[in-house]
């Protein structure tokens, strides 16, 4: 993820746009892929990713919904966006601790199957944007989302080894909770941004 996801700037380029559409569908669709396993696994570090994956085609959405609309239009865009990935971050980091203090059962296969799919989803992202990653800044931003993307999940499937090895939930509670920590950062960088945005020069 970027510093900012309202900061990414509508593509003009046809090819630019599809390469948007495409990341967007691919970490949507793994989002929801991420949730449900999640919830299912009771893992806390699997929500979370999903939660990352969901903040980075949300700024990909923004750069696309933005394309031929008003300034007005891209701040409210960004400004809901930053709303949204904020409650949810929160919601994650509380469930981490809630789950901290009344107990959870990660189930560790289910949360290396979550991680391994969302790296190769990722990678193969990373590769889709290999050629853009020199040129415009909401294709820069792109490349940034699904490298520290590739971060997560790779944090994830080491908190799940460890929940094998070791037994304990705590790991998966740990690797969740900075995760979550991580998007609310973030939600709270759009908002700044969007409200800076907004402000008289």
């Amino acid at each position: 993820m970027s510093d900012c996801g309202c900061q990414v700037k509508p593509a003009e380029d046809p090819r630019q746009r599809h390469t948007l559409w495409i990341a967007l569908a691919l970490n949507a669709g793994m989002a929801v892929v991420g949730f449900v396993i999640g919830w299912w696994a009771q893992s806390t570090g699997v929500l979370a990713d999903a939660l990352d994956m969901l903040s980075d085609a949300t700024a990909y959405a923004i750069g696309l919904l933005a394309i031929g609309r008003s300034p007005l239009f891209k701040r409210r865009a960004a400004q809901l966006s930053g709303s949204v990935l904020l409650v949810l971050g929160v919601v994650v980091v509380v469930e981490a601790a809630r789950r901290g203090i009344t107990g959870s059962e990660p189930l560790s296969l289910w949360m290396m199957a979550a991680a391994a799919l969302s790296l190769v989803v990722n990678l193969a992202v990373l590769r889709m944007l290999r050629p853009f990653r020199q040129g415009e800044v909401h294709l820069r931003a792109t490349w940034i989302f699904t490298r520290a993307d590739v971060v997560a999940n790779i944090g994830v499937l080491v908190a799940a080894g460890l929940v094998l090895v070791t037994g304990s939930r705590f790991p998966d509670l740990i690797v969740g909770a900075a995760i979550g920590a991580y998007v609310v950062k973030e939600a709270v960088e759009i908002l700044r941004e969007a409200r800076e945005q907004a402000s008289p020069a």
